[in-house]
């Protein structure tokens, strides 16, 4: 059985933790550096920083947040938001990153996704695949990149297949029917994607409860569980989040 890992999740705007709700109505959610020192200490076995308004903005992720950020952690911290070539990918490992995420730059140019992972290593690149419903396509998932705000007309489990073929090492799925909501991960979603690829997937999107966790891995067959309202307003504490996951038979690292 695979060690599940917990993964709270930085969203970066302006210097400062941000959350939202469907990617939009953002509240200020506290100090990036305090809230990674604070992960750490109270168990989180990675970290995820998402630069959530560059591409939005047209511009590179702030090299500042990160360099701040994995001074004061241990843990591997993956970072995304705004990397589009190999260059930002080196940028962004120099300025202290463990691994890139790449989202909408991967669907412009899938073949970054094989240069980053022939240069840097599989394990280091992890692909985000934003979705939202839609009958129309195969899957019943249409892929969205730009923060949220532009479908592309693709399948969003087809081309997580796609990444996995082109070398990445993570699937990130988040469905934007169920980001910020506290409501549970889209466990369809999140299942139709770990049932395309043979790689770890990150549950993300909607974990407000204990048993939402839980679900992601039983149900949706995630092996890494990223969250960002309940941590950041401490609902659930990453230790009490561990225990209960063991409890209910998981393997976690305590």
């Amino acid at each position: 059985m695979n060690t599940i890992q917990i993964m709270p999740c930085l969203d970066m705007k302006d210097g400062r933790v941000v959350k939202g709700i469907h990617f939009v109505d953002l509240k200020d959610a506290g100090d990036p550096v305090e809230n990674a020192s604070f992960y750490e200490k109270e168990g989180a076995d990675e970290l995820a920083m998402l630069d959530i308004a560059a591409t939005l903005e047209n511009r590179k992720t702030m090299l500042e947040w990160v360099k701040r950020v994995s001074s004061v952690i241990s843990i591997p911290l993956t970072v995304g938001g705004g990397i589009s070539s190999l260059e930002d990918i080196k940028s962004v490992f120099e300025a202290g990153a463990d691994k890139i995420s790449m989202n909408s730059a991967a669907v412009k140019n899938p073949d970054l996704v094989r240069q980053a992972a022939d240069t840097f290593g599989s394990d280091k690149v992890t692909v985000a695949i934003d979705a939202k419903r839609n009958k129309d396509m195969p899957s019943g998932f249409e892929l969205v990149v730009s923060g949220g705000t532009k479908p592309v007309g693709k399948d969003a489990v087809d081309w997580a297949r796609q990444c996995q073929e082109l070398g990445a090492g993570v699937i990130l799925p988040t469905s934007m029917d169920g980001d910020g909501t506290q409501t549970g991960y889209d466990l369809e979603y999140t299942k139709a994607i770990s049932d395309a690829v043979d790689l770890p997937v990150v549950a993300s999107g909607g974990a407000g409860t204990l048993e939402h966790f839980y679900e992601g891995v039983v149900q949706g067959g995630a092996q890494i569980l990223l969250a960002a309202s309940v941590f950041h307003y401490r609902t659930i504490s990453i230790g009490e989040l561990k225990k209960y996951l063991q409890t209910k038979g998981l393997q976690v690292n305590l």
